[in-house]
């Protein structure tokens, strides 16, 4: 262990026993390469003991230990499938707030960047941060032809004390793990994995410019979210340049009430943009706190909003969308055993898994739920209940979808704020509905065959090739050393046929996709359709005449 992380763990030791969490210093066995020095400090006979709970009294330590343990701890607050519920809600509310540092120093680190003098790369440059955090600060300034912009950069000397954090983190995870019974539900180390994946990603902000870029590809043109536009050519992997948007905070709710925004339309479009995010996108901002969403308010009745910081997003792989999407409607139409059934086929618990079972485990969870009106019920609550679910059915969750449900109980919490009768089901159906119906339309199909087509066509030309080298590479060494030649040329036979009959399964496959949709969209005239139909017919009927011989 290096010198450095020994003075950081006795710092860190130091902190949570002054804050009365000397019991968890015990369980995980942080103290036990320094015992001696612990047990002969005056600080672990002596500490005030603090009247607080224990979840506070471990917030305020993270607060104390610096801003890498402040993010750790938000990253924690997202796992309430392994926490209980009053240290998850308590680190939810650690707040990134740092003090800056000097706008001298920020220069200094934009020009070495840059390889030049500032002044050659921006009109203005305001010294003054308009805002800090525990990775990097954002200060004001003006491209050379008069475009206001904001510039973030990286704090001075974050990649290393990012580097020594981790290591102190993952060693304190391996102590907790061979130590602390509670370690094989919490799981240290895997946690510690979840946070360095997050926490090594903000700090490249060229990931983050990327990220912005993408999101404002999705929502060009849309009058929910606007996305301010990257200035590329002054990006570099610690300094990020962008558009400069002037809005309202988010957490202002009363000016935006005194300027008559329409907060029942603004707490709607923000349920309906987090949901087309991971539905339609599949690409979602997950990093929705009230400090990175203003309100343009140029018009009241339709006002829209606006995001910035975009270090933190989420996707899903199609399995889990779909099997989310349908999970949430099956809830929602109280169909407990479709719920079960998808928990099974997702794979989110393990195949042996009972239905029945997990039928009556979803409707104990859902039904008092479902007392209270629409309008009082928490999407994200019901997935927090799912993942419930999961566990006692040993099951495995992903960790993209707790970062889902975090983001979606910001989202939640962000509409009842501005407006308290919210009805997130109200709201939310008409997008999953219309999802669904989407992938199920011809169109998709016809879209993920097109795409599905050139590979298709690659296995099938790869085939014979294939069985053609089988069979001449006994022939070339002259001496068949047992070989069944017999059986290599019934291989090649029964390859060329199937290669011949996938090729007019998929042909078949296109022509009724073509069919469908020109039957479907009512083109004239109705008998091209009823031909390409008849076609795809034939196509199967040969491939199945083919399977027979």
């Amino acid at each position: 262990m290096r010198p450095r992380v020994v003075l950081r763990l006795i710092q860190i030791q130091r902190v949570l026993v002054r804050h009365g969490l000397d019991d968890l210093v015990r369980a995980t066995h942080l103290y036990r390469p320094l015992r001696f020095i612990l047990l002969m400090s005056w600080w672990t006979w002596f500490q005030h003991r603090s009247p607080r709970g224990r979840a506070e009294r471990l917030r305020l330590a993270l607060e104390e230990l610096g801003p890498i343990f402040v993010k750790f701890g938000q990253t924690l607050s997202t796992r309430r499938d392994l926490l209980p519920d009053d240290i998850a809600d308590e680190l939810a509310k650690l707040q990134d707030k740092v003090p800056p540092f000097p706008g001298s120093v920020a220069r200094a680190i934009i020009e070495q960047a840059y390889g030049a003098p500032l002044d050659t790369r921006l009109r203005h440059f305001e010294e003054t941060p308009l805002a800090a955090a525990s990775i990097a600060q954002v200060h004001a300034a003006q491209l050379p032809d008069g475009r206001e912009v904001i510039v973030k950069v990286l704090r001075p000397g974050i990649q290393a004390m990012v580097a020594l954090d981790l290591e102190v983190l993952y060693t304190i995870a391996g102590l907790a793990e061979r130590w602390w019974s509670a370690s094989r539900r919490l799981k240290p180390l895997e946690i510690v994995r979840e946070y360095e994946k997050t926490v090594l990603d903000e700090l490249d902000l060229q990931r983050e410019a990327a990220n912005a870029s993408q999101l404002r590809r999705n929502f060009t043109g849309s009058t929910l979210l606007y996305v301010p536009e990257v200035h590329w050519d002054h990006c570099r992997e610690g300094v990020m340049v962008m558009e400069r948007i002037r809005g309202i905070p988010i957490g202002e709710v009363s000016r935006l009430r005194e300027i008559g925004v329409d907060l029942k339309r603004l707490a709607e479009n923000g349920v309906e943009i987090f949901f087309t995010q991971v539905f339609r996108h599949n690409f979602f901002h997950a990093d929705m706190h009230p400090g990175n969403i203003f309100v343009l308010s140029d018009d009241p009745a339709q006002p829209r909003y606006a995001a910035v910081d975009f270090g933190i997003v989420g996707t899903l792989d199609p399995r889990d969308q779909r099997y989310l999407a349908e999970n949430f409607l099956a809830v929602f139409d109280r169909d407990y055993r479709r719920v079960a059934a998808l928990h099974v086929q997702s794979g989110w618990v393990p195949r042996s898994t009972r239905i029945d079972e997990m039928e009556s485990a979803v409707r104990t969870i859902c039904e008092p739920i479902f007392d209270r009106p629409l309008k009082e019920i928490s999407f994200g609550t019901v997935l927090l209940r799912l993942f419930a679910a999961l566990r006692r059915f040993d099951g495995q969750i992903q960790p993209q979808l707790l970062l889902l449900q975090k983001t979606l109980l910001n989202v939640e919490g962000l509409g009842r704020q501005l407006y308290p009768e919210l009805d997130i089901w109200h709201t939310a159906s008409p997008v999953l509905r219309r999802w669904m119906r989407e992938r199920t339309s011809a169109r998709y199909l016809l879209r993920d065959l097109t795409r599905a087509w050139p590979e298709a066509l690659e296995l099938a030309r790869a085939l014979p090739p294939l069985a053609r080298r089988a069979l001449e590479q006994p022939r070339a060494g002259g001496d068949n050393d047992g070989i069944d030649v017999v059986s290599i040329e019934r291989l090649r036979v029964q390859l060329t046929r199937q290669s011949r009959r996938s090729d007019r399964v998929i042909v078949g496959g296109v022509l009724f996709v073509s069919a469908a949709l020109w039957l479907g969209m009512r083109l004239a005239p109705m008998w091209v359709g009823v031909g390409l139909g008849t076609a795809a017919v034939l196509a199967w009927v040969w491939a199945w005449v083919l399977r027979l011989h």
